[in-house]
């Protein structure tokens, strides 16, 4: 179970023991196409046919079809279990009245965005939410760094996913430019007691970082530019950091080396598949959280009552939406 990409991008890269080795430059004229089924919703994915689906594994792909039915399905039903165990950590969370935050960081492109998906796909957003948050404004820019971080900390019962968190600042922010060499040092220097100020309150503190290569960052980026579905995921940021592939890596690593520590320690998971990364960084997740299943009553659906004077009202056609499909 490789990349989704190596069966269905027309690309020359060579497969040995699940790596990859680039065989020539991709550039922006490589033509690029994506497999039917990781566009589907993977609610109902596993109902395609076998039929449309063995005609797409029958192309004359340059490199060897690996994602092969049996896989696919092996994923499907992994990602089902595995969020059949969430959402009993989900109701083991609110009954223990506990505090989560999850951060993902990585790339632009390391797919950060499909696993926190998969996380809620099932969970109850009451509980568990999404944390994004644009550009700070002018307001925000003149506030205590953390502040408005802060606000989006869970209360009992609640599990909060940032998607990028504080993080920006030993990242995007030191490589654009967006500040100073001296609000970055007092970054460094305050966010391990910072993080250890929220895990001595109560939260239960995880820290993910997605990796991918250069050669696969550059893949998924052709991909996004030439699918007008995914064109909006691609920022001027996004574009920025191709070329600074570099000066990322460097500020990954300082980040890496100093912050770090035993009380809220980094999780590296390898992003280069999706799908195993999918799989592996749940599964990683279910293990920090010691949790048992919360037993619940069977729900029993009430008789409907019926009243001898009650009409319907008769509702206009014009209210109705156009039955178009």
């Amino acid at each position: 179970m490789y990349s989704s990409y190596a069966m269905a991008t027309q690309r020359m890269i060579s497969m040995s023991t699940g790596n990859r080795s680039k065989s020539f430059e991709l550039t922006q004229g490589t033509f690029i196409e994506e497999p039917m089924s990781t566009r589907m919703n993977e609610e109902g994915v596993n109902t395609l046919h076998n039929e449309r689906w063995d005609a797409l594994i029958e192309q004359d792909w340059p490199t060897e079809p690996i994602l092969l039915t049996r896989e696919r399905d092996h994923y499907f039903r992994e990602l089902l279990r595995l969020q059949h165990e969430l959402v009993k950590l989900q109701d083991w969370v609110a009954n223990q009245k506990l505090k989560v935050v999850v951060l993902f960081e990585g790339r632009d492109a390391a797919g950060k965005g499909g696993v926190i998906k998969r996380i809620t796909q099932r969970l109850n957003p009451r509980i568990c939410r999404v944390v994004a948050l644009p550009a700070p404004n002018d307001r925000e820019r003149t506030q205590w760094y953390f502040q408005r971080y802060v606000a989006h900390l869970p209360a009992a019962g609640e599990i909060v996913l940032f998607d990028r968190s504080w993080y920006n600042r030993a990242g995007v922010e030191r490589v654009m430019g967006f500040c100073t060499d001296q609000q970055c040092e007092e970054f460094f220097q305050t966010v391990p007691d910072f993080e250890k100020m929220i895990i001595g309150s109560g939260v239960i503190l995880i820290k993910y970082w997605f990796s991918i290569t250069d050669e696969e960052q550059q893949a998924r980026f052709l991909m996004r530019i030439q699918d007008p579905l995914k064109q909006w995921k691609l920022s001027p940021m996004d574009l920025q950091s191709r070329s600074r592939w570099e000066d990322y890596t460097k500020a990954k690593e300082e980040m890496f080396a100093r912050t770090h520590i035993a009380e809220a320690p980094w999780w590296i998971v390898d992003a280069v598949d999706k799908k195993r990364a999918r799989l592996n960084c749940v599964h990683h997740f279910l293990q920090q959280i010691p949790y048992h299943e919360v037993p619940h009553e069977m729900p029993e659906l009430p008789p409907r009552e019926h009243s001898p004077n009650y009409v319907r009202a008769e509702i206009p056609h014009s209210l109705f939406v156009p039955r178009i499909y």
